[in-house]
């Protein structure tokens, strides 16, 4: 019997080598830019077109693995993702860019949801909030690896090399999951419950939440490289720098889930963090001492994590989770489809990628008061969708403790 913890480690691969795909535009952002002739808002919607069928494909895609299998389906997703990169490497055309990132974010979606819930099978009701910490910072360290290998890449073997890079990743991880991926075993079918219209609302607030705080993370590994380079910087130099958020981030992620944990003070760890978060990126592009920053950042940029993907699981019962969670990402990859798309066009309109940075503090500081909206939400919710277990009425006990001490 394979150990659960193997097969997160497999499932981490996978998604890292979504993350890893998703960044490897930003990554090579200022030769890409010369070899398709596009601007920095062009460059923008090229990131943004990744998350685009998340938006139609989040909610259905848990019943699409529920048809054909988990397995398969995300099988099917890397194959899709593999796909996409490959297109975009037969053509520097800007309508085959474009096919093949979409083709790419198809399968890039499928595995983004389908794993969370591969995930929750295998230590459902075992070391689950651990397991969920690691799986998270799948994603960060994809992008890292994504900022310090592409350009250098890029730069000695062109863009031709950078997109077999990706898809060899790509490969790995279709590979592992391929062999070495396993079902648990028998699961107990839930019944279907129905969510009321309050916990629509708190879930697509909570959705929101997660967006803005990614939209604040994107514009940092997004356009953090090219504001570098600006100033003078090397594309190598820029990428491996800012890189350092990211594998700091893998540390503060965890610590930041342990601390809302500990405390049973999440919102208070929630709001600082993305206060912090978003001073210090008003700061990053503003000031010479890059690198204490970049530390700084990356310190403190992953504590939020934890706390706001709490607000969900807490919120949702298990019978109402699958379509729950599906509302959630919908909202996510929503806003993720646009946000780089705006920080591109900010950045084009006032000559500098500086403005992508500042549009991400801003929805980083939006994060407390959209979690208050949450909270209100919450508070008037008078009776839940389905009758809670005890377990159920504790987490919606905590739920009005952590409003009032927030």
């Amino acid at each position: 019997m394979r150990s659960r913890w193997t097969i997160l480690a497999v499932l981490f691969v996978a998604r890292a080598a979504i993350a890893f795909q998703f960044q490897s535009i930003a990554a090579i952002a200022p030769q890409l830019s010369q070899s398709l002739g596009a601007n920095l808002a062009d460059i923008g919607v090229l990131i943004g077109l990744y998350f685009a069928p998340g938006a139609a494909l989040a909610l259905p895609g848990g019943a699409i693995g529920r048809h054909y299998g988990d397995k398969a389906t995300v099988l099917a997703g890397l194959l899709l993702m593999l796909g996409g990169e490959l297109l975009m490497t037969a053509s520097t055309s800007w309508s085959t860019q474009i096919a093949g990132r979409l083709t790419a974010g198809i399968g890039g979606v499928l595995l983004n949801v389908l794993m969370t819930k591969m995930v929750a099978d295998w230590f459902a009701g075992r070391e689950i909030a651990t397991a969920m910490a690691v799986f998270i910072n799948s994603w960060p360290a994809g992008i890292a690896l994504a900022l310090m290998l592409l350009p250098a890449v890029g730069a000695a073997l062109g863009l031709h090399a950078v997109n077999l890079a990706v898809a060899g990743v790509i490969l790995i991880g279709l590979c592992l999951i391929a062999s070495v991926y396993r079902a648990p075993g028998a699961t107990v079918e839930d019944e279907r419950g129905s969510l009321t219209a309050d916990a629509i609302s708190a879930v697509i607030a909570a959705g929101l939440i997660w967006c803005l705080y990614n939209i604040g993370f994107a514009m940092i590994f997004s356009f953090g490289p090219s504001m570098l380079v600006e100033q003078g910087w090397s594309s190598a130099a820029a990428g491996s720098t800012i890189s350092i958020v990211l594998w700091l981030a893998a540390l503060s992620v965890p610590f930041g889930g342990f601390l809302a944990d500990r405390t049973k003070r999440g919102d208070a760890v929630l709001v600082t963090g993305c206060i912090s978060f978003a001073l210090l990126t008003l700061l990053l592009s503003r000031s010479g001492t890059v690198l204490p920053i970049v530390v700084a950042l990356g310190i403190v940029c992953g504590l939020p994590a934890g706390a706001i993907m709490s607000l969900p699981a807490r919120l949702l019962d298990q019978k109402i989770r699958p379509i729950g969670m599906g509302i959630f990402y919908t909202v996510f990859y929503a806003g993720m489809l646009i946000g780089p798309a705006i920080g591109g066009k900010l950045s084009m309109s006032a000559g500098s990628a500086r403005a992508a940075l500042d549009f991400g503090a801003v929805a980083l500081l939006v994060c407390p008061v959209v979690l208050w909206l949450f909270r209100r939400i919450v508070a008037r919710r008078h009776r839940p969708a389905v009758s809670p277990m005890p377990d159920e009425r504790r987490e919606d006990d905590l739920l009005a403790n952590e409003a009032g001490h927030s």
